[in-house]
């Protein structure tokens, strides 16, 4: 067993384990918190299962540093970095919506190399991996072969992701597109590495929110760059305070599409 085996072993465990714990907590009442943030709300769940995963992997591989979004940066001698997320949608979590989800990353030096998107309620659980085509539950998944828009199902969090001069483009992609719809945070992205959506536009991302994306969307045959189409491949350090733009799509063709849109829409 090589070593990328036994990250993919730990990770797996760290998110059985935050799963159980989420689970207890979906659809019960839950302390919550304000926080100063694009989501503006926190969980007791959210502390405890990134706590539970930081226990695990703090005892199995001490040396590799951690970040996580309710916890910050813990130091490391390796040169790997786990990113975690441990309810990406926490606005749905608290609203009942089962459209959150674990995400925990595995970066070395800075290139993410491991993804997982773990729905717990669902039962639906992404891995991607460098070098390995991304599975769903174990098995081999992929992203959809279209490419006219007319026949593609787009995707974003909320509306005002296309405030400040990306409305045109809101408006553009939804006439031109099949179907719009709106919610899903990183669930949508492992539902487009299955086949099921076909474009994703979202904008004020964290580290946190898009370290384990990367390898799920791309070894799944789709792309995923920012809004000029710069393809992103690594994420920056922690002392960086970074958003990303996204945009996913389920393949090279109908993502230079939907680049060339936003390039003849954008007033910003």
């Amino acid at each position: 067993m090589d070593d990328l085996d036994h990250f993919i072993e730990i990770a797996e465990q760290a998110a059985d384990v935050a799963g159980k714990l989420i689970r207890s907590y979906y659809l019960q009442p839950v302390s919550a918190e304000r926080k100063l943030a694009a989501s503006p709300i926190v969980t007791e769940a959210d502390l405890k299962a990134e706590q539970l995963i930081r226990q695990i992997l703090q005892e199995e591989l001490p040396t590799h540093a951690i970040y996580g979004e309710e916890e910050g940066y813990s130091p490391g001698s390796d040169p790997y970095e786990w990113i975690l997320d441990p309810i990406d949608g926490t606005i749905a979590f608290s609203c009942g919506k089962p459209v959150f989800a674990t995400l925990i990353a595995l970066c070395k030096e800075g290139a993410p190399v491991l993804g997982l998107i773990d729905q717990p309620v669902t039962g639906q659980r992404w891995l991607g991996v460098t070098g390995r085509p991304s599975t769903l539950n174990g098995k081999t998944c992929s992203t959809s072969k279209t490419t006219d828009l007319s026949d593609c199902r787009f995707s974003t969090t909320a509306p005002g992701m296309f405030d400040n001069g990306l409305e045109p483009v809101l408006a553009e992609l939804t006439r031109q597109s099949w179907v719009t719809s709106y919610g899903g945070d990183a669930y949508a992205y492992g539902l487009l590495a299955s086949g099921h959506i076909d474009i994703i536009i979202e904008r004020g991302l964290a580290r946190h929110d898009i370290a384990a994306l990367l390898p799920v969307v791309t070894q799944a045959g789709g792309v995923l760059s920012d809004l000029h189409g710069n393809t992103i491949s690594t994420i920056c350090p922690h002392t960086e305070e970074t958003f990303y733009e996204a945009v996913a799509c389920n393949n090279r063709e109908l993502h230079d599409k939907v680049i060339d849109i936003i390039r003849q829409h954008r007033t910003d």
